[in-house]
């Protein structure tokens, strides 16, 4: 036998070919959900033979599994960033919403199978990391909150569990419309939602 290794094609291809077809596989689970998406549907997005599709990934449990470690992977190193700096609580919530539509801009598809798919995925040993995440993401939020209420820079009579809940469905829903290259930067309309959750709507007397 030859000692030369075999190449495994599934890991042979070019990196912007599966960066493409992840792109599109992404699409096709948010806008179908997961168990309704087979490979030929994903192939056939991409306009190739599903069989095509073998030479990049060796699964459809595979490329979700890529988009979703990537998307969180990408996102813990803005949260990490944020949460490093020092910032006093008003600035880290306004940091991590930020931070938050930055990820929804670059991975929209991916936060939208997120949300619908996390729950029942972390019943898979393979996406056990979503739990982790999760946890994590509870963690730095209510943490954030708590500490906003101690210094006397949130209200006193805030329900905090509430709050964050609020906060983070508030913004994360916004995966369901928004679209890259719109009228707003991420930027923009993070400021408008921080605007409403921290200052409300309502005219000061």
């Amino acid at each position: 036998m030859s000692a030369t290794k075999k190449k495994n094609p599934v890991n042979a291809a070019a990196p912007e070919r599966r960066r493409e077809l992840l792109d599109t596989a992404a699409e096709v689970f948010a806008a179908q959900g997961y168990n309704a998406t087979t490979v030929r549907k994903i192939a056939d997005a991409a306009g190739m033979l599903a069989g095509s599709l073998y030479y990049h990934f060796d699964s459809k449990e595979s490329m979700l599994d890529e988009i979703l470690s990537t998307f969180l992977t990408e996102l813990w190193e803005g949260y990490d960033a944020v949460l490093a700096a020092g910032l006093g609580p008003r600035e880290t919530i306004e940091a991590l919403v930020t931070e938050s539509f930055r990820e929804i801009d670059r991975h929209r598809a991916a936060v939208a199978i997120y949300q619908k798919e996390s729950r029942h995925l972390t019943d898979l040993p393979r996406f056990a990391y979503l739990a982790d995440s999760q946890s994590r993401f509870e963690k730095a939020w209510l943490g954030t909150l708590e500490r906003g209420v101690a210094d006397g820079v949130f209200r006193a009579d805030l329900d905090i569990r509430l709050t964050y809940r609020f906060v983070r469905d508030t913004v994360w829903v916004a995966a369901s419309w928004y679209r890259p290259g719109g009228r707003h930067t991420p930027e923009e309309i993070a400021r408008q939602y921080l605007s409403m959750v921290l200052d409300g709507i309502a005219l000061r007397a």
